[in-house]
């Protein structure tokens, strides 16, 4: 690519969503090939508990792929001699993409020091020790196992999301990398030791200094963002601010960040050198809350002009758009939010609102949002879709 100075606003979206795959057409059939591919540009999936539409981490495949196969993912996560990724601590709680398990063992080292994690956290591995090492003894003799399966700990003690001790010390040990996730039941971790879980030759890799990982993961995160200020870099892999500041001019220097300046853009900017700027994107995708192209929301705010908060935790009454609005992306421009759920039992998937942005016409959007609409009720294996009355013929559903 040329040198460049300034990236137009215009630019800036369309670089942002080739970095993640909008401008691809969707494959006619995905493969777990396709999903590999997913995982390795992005690089992680966040894993969330909420579950009112379908599982955060599998979103991101659907807005990407269109209707396949969830068990891919399975296996491509979980699978004993297959797995591609594993489960650490990334941007939240995520699927990490297995190779790069060494690139969070700094991480780990810190978590068994009693920094970088929960302050509570910290201070029950400092009280606790003898406690967490009795429970990594049983998972040693027992994994995997989950934590309502653990001989010792009691049950939730109704405050701390209800953890009980047992799930206190796993989730130390998680963090500390001494357990890792083998498997899931339903959501539950199955916990194990990490020989017995990830392969020998990702254990046998050597181990970066917390330097040269945090550079590496900075430039992982600009190639998944293609442009991004400081604090979008940091935030994919939620990096320490002081860290991230003390690695990014050295990347600067070594041509890995590309200085650049964009319109409306306050502070420094910087873009992938090998970044993709696409004459046009033709997107068309529900985007879940915890898709990376709407992580950070500043930055999704600057790239199109759509302020977004996700509104689970906000008391019924205050909502403004819904519990769990889904953006839907069209073309090179978020265009409306839509409230989404999926009634299992009865075969329905809702759409409690659909919210158009200001500019939007309701015809606009109408007939992509409806095929998107229909895409997702297949995939989800719901028969029927509820619309409100006034978008209903509009959507032709």
């Amino acid at each position: 690519m040329p040198s460049r100075t300034h990236i137009t606003l215009a630019q800036a979206r369309r670089i942002a969503l080739a970095a993640q795959g909008f401008h691809e057409g969707r494959p006619a059939g995905a493969t777990r090939r396709h999903v590999s591919r997913v995982l390795q540009r992005s690089h992680l999936l966040q894993i969330d508990s909420v579950n009112v539409l379908v599982r955060a981490h599998y979103m991101p495949l659907f807005s990407r792929l269109g209707s396949y196969d969830r068990g891919l993912l399975e296996k491509t996560a979980y699978h004993r001699k297959k797995r591609e990724a594993f489960e650490y601590w990334g941007h939240e709680a995520s699927l990490i993409r297995l190779d790069l398990q060494p690139l969070f063992r700094w991480r780990m080292e810190r978590a068994a020091r009693g920094e970088g994690t929960y302050g509570g956290l910290a201070r029950f591995g400092r009280e606790k020790r003898a406690f967490i090492e009795e429970v990594r003894r049983e998972i040693e003799a027992r994994g995997p196992i989950g934590a309502g399966e653990l001989s010792i700990g009691g049950k939730g003690q109704g405050s701390w999301w209800g953890w009980s001790d047992g799930k206190r010390a796993l989730e130390w040990l998680f963090w500390a990398g001494q357990v890792t996730t083998a498997a899931r039941r339903g959501f539950e971790r199955l916990y194990d030791l990490p020989e017995r879980v990830l392969p020998s030759e990702i254990l046998d890799m050597p181990t970066p200094s917390a330097e040269e990982a945090q550079r590496e993961l900075l430039r992982l995160s600009i190639r998944a963002l293609g442009i991004a200020s400081e604090r979008c870099l940091r935030d994919y892999f939620r990096l320490e601010p002081k860290d991230a500041k003390a690695r990014i001019p050295e990347l600067v220097e070594a041509g890995d960040l590309m200085p650049v300046t964009v319109r409306g853009w306050d502070g420094p900017v910087y873009l992938d050198p090998q970044a993709k700027i696409p004459r046009r994107v033709e997107a068309r995708a529900l985007v879940s809350p915890f898709d990376p192209i709407v992580w950070e929301r500043t930055r999704t705010e600057r790239l199109f002009d759509f302020r977004y908060r996700i509104e689970i935790y906000t008391p019924a009454e205050k909502r403004e758009f819904g519990y769990y609005c889904l953006p839907f992306v069209l073309g090179e421009r978020i265009v409306a939010r839509v409230d989404l759920k999926a009634d299992r039992a009865a075969g329905n998937l809702i759409v409690h609102s659909i919210h158009p942005e200001a500019s939007i016409a309701p015809e606009e959007i109408a007939p992509a949002l409806g095929d998107e609409l229909r895409l997702m009720a297949e995939w989800l294996n719901l028969g029927s879709i509820t619309a409100p009355k006034t978008w209903q013929k509009r959507l032709e559903v």
